[in-house]
């Protein structure tokens, strides 16, 4: 009688759940699904089975670890995805699956550097007007309502697609790219535009850091959102540590039979 493949599940969108992918693709007897939000039309794909759209909640991805067999989780989703993080940890631990969150590590400030640290968006919106008139916001397209009431602040807005309906401010415009962006990219958009301020999420990862550099060089000042916590539970920061995480636990599983 055949064995039955022990099956990953990957929530991602992020680089690091693609990079983990094609990592665990590579490991014997392990068939690998990854499972994007289907917020953007043409996100990076990795190999292996692909599932887009949400669950439904707890609820719904623990029915859903349970049909489709799933024996590990990993959650490699954004580092600001709190609701389905918070969801993940919930349905792992109801569907019995041992689970993991991938998550890199924050950018830090260094020498030079002139960082505003803020709690949440609305926060970095209330702390706009005062440090500057022509901002580059990089926080993404979810929460640029926290910025519909400023006035007197030209907002550059980096998405990585055209959205669906018009910013709810203005006034502003819309520069689109996808990371990794090179230094020089950074230096010549924030020239370009005159920017004096940059808005961006903590996000961390090496695709999006180059920003930090070119504000450094040029003395403009960040408003940076802080982090939120991560949900309890086992942690990775790299794909290494993810990948020997996966390995370890399919040799315990494996021995329980």
């Amino acid at each position: 009688m055949p064995v039955r493949e022990k099956h990953l599940l990957i929530l991602g969108g992020t680089g690091e759940a693609v990079a983990l992918a094609q990592a665990a693709a590579a490991v014997p007897g392990l068939a690998v699904t990854s499972s994007l939000a289907g917020r953007t039309a043409a996100p990076r794909l990795p190999p292996g089975a692909m599932r887009r759209g949400g669950f439904g909640g707890a609820d719904g991805l623990a029915a859903y670890l349970r049909c489709a067999m799933v024996d590990l989780l990993v959650d490699a989703t954004h580092p600001f995805a709190r609701n389905i993080s918070h969801q993940a940890r919930q349905a792992a631990a109801a569907a019995g699956v041992p689970r993991l969150q991938l998550m890199r590590p924050a950018w830090q400030p260094v020498a030079g550097d002139h960082w505003i640290s803020v709690p949440h968006l609305d926060a970095a919106a209330a702390a706009l007007p005062a440090v500057g008139k022509r901002a580059l916001i990089t926080t993404g397209a979810r929460g640029l309502a926290a910025f519909s009431s400023l006035e007197g602040v030209m907002m550059m807005v980096r998405l990585i697609e055209t959205p669906d309906a018009p910013l709810p401010f203005t006034p502003h415009a819309i520069v689109l790219g996808r990371g990794p962006f090179a230094l020089d990219e950074e230096r010549r958009l924030l020239h370009r535009y005159a920017i004096d301020v940059v808005v961006s999420k903590a996000s961390g990862g090496a695709a999006t850091s180059a920003k930090l550099d070119a504000a450094r060089e040029a003395g403009i000042p960040m408003i940076m959102v802080e982090r939120p916590p991560p949900e309890p539970g086992a942690h990775a920061a790299t794909i290494e540590e993810a990948l020997a995480w996966v390995v370890a636990e399919l040799g315990g599983r494996e021995r329980l039979g």
